[in-house]
């Protein structure tokens, strides 16, 4: 694991306006990560582990504190930066995969491509390669409804890859799959991580959190560090 700081935050605050009154979801939040280390973050429902990836990965901001991503203040950088920072250094999966309908498997890991200016020969052979490597060689002319849903989830797995991102950002990656799918997906999850990608994986289930080498809990929007996978 290389020893550089990918991101730290410190006394990150959110807050919304709910029926007039302030909702303190995170409470001073202070967590940094190094570049290639595979983190989880666990908490019930409700915990504010969903806000709080939102943040890290710049789809939100924080109420109040001090988030530095690579070197930079994230406080600093417009909008045009920001999008950049999402569309090249950022690879989202959530839950649900959120494959577009209409378009195949092997279009809609295109999409993040299309939106990064990248050639049509070119995303075509990204997609494809990305595709082979989870698996699904035999399945990129097929539509969302056509896939299974762990095969679905890899498409979104190939999809958030596509771009090289420095950091992947899962969602409960695995919440809509059986038992042993998600294992499946599980397993991906850990040759990336052992190919050196830095990795944040949100969840409520112990098992998968017991995944990753760190452990992070939150409840009721503060965090506190649960140490090495091994001792969870």
């Amino acid at each position: 694991m290389a020893d550089e700081v990918f991101f730290s935050m410190r006394d990150i605050d959110k807050d919304y306006i709910m029926g007039g009154e302030a909702v303190h979801v995170l409470k001073k939040i202070t967590l940094s990560i190094e570049e290639g280390e595979y983190l989880s973050v666990l908490g019930p429902s409700g915990s504010g582990k969903s806000t709080l990836m939102n943040i890290i990965g710049c789809l939100d901001t924080p109420t109040a504190g001090q988030y530095i991503l690579r070197g930079r203040e994230v406080e600093d950088m417009d909008e045009t930066e920001l999008a950049r920072l999402r569309s090249r250094e950022i690879g989202f999966i959530f839950q649900n995969s959120q494959l577009l309908p209409r378009l195949t498997a092997l279009k809609n890991v295109e999409l993040p491509l299309i939106y990064a200016g990248v050639s049509p020969r070119e995303r075509r052979r990204r997609a494809e390669a990305m595709l082979e490597r989870v698996g699904l060689e035999d399945r990129m002319d097929h539509l969302p409804t056509q896939l299974s849903g762990g095969q679905q989830q890899r498409v979104a797995v190939a999809r958030a890859l596509v771009g090289n991102p420095a950091l992947l950002l899962a969602d409960e990656p695995t919440g809509a799959l059986d038992q042993k799918t998600g294992a499946q997906i599980m397993a991906l999850f850990q040759e990336l991580s052992d190919e050196g990608r830095t990795i944040i994986m949100i969840t409520h289930d112990m098992n998968i959190a017991a995944r990753a080498r760190r452990i992070v809990r939150i409840i009721d929007g503060v965090i506190s560090e649960g140490g090495s996978a091994q001792d969870a």
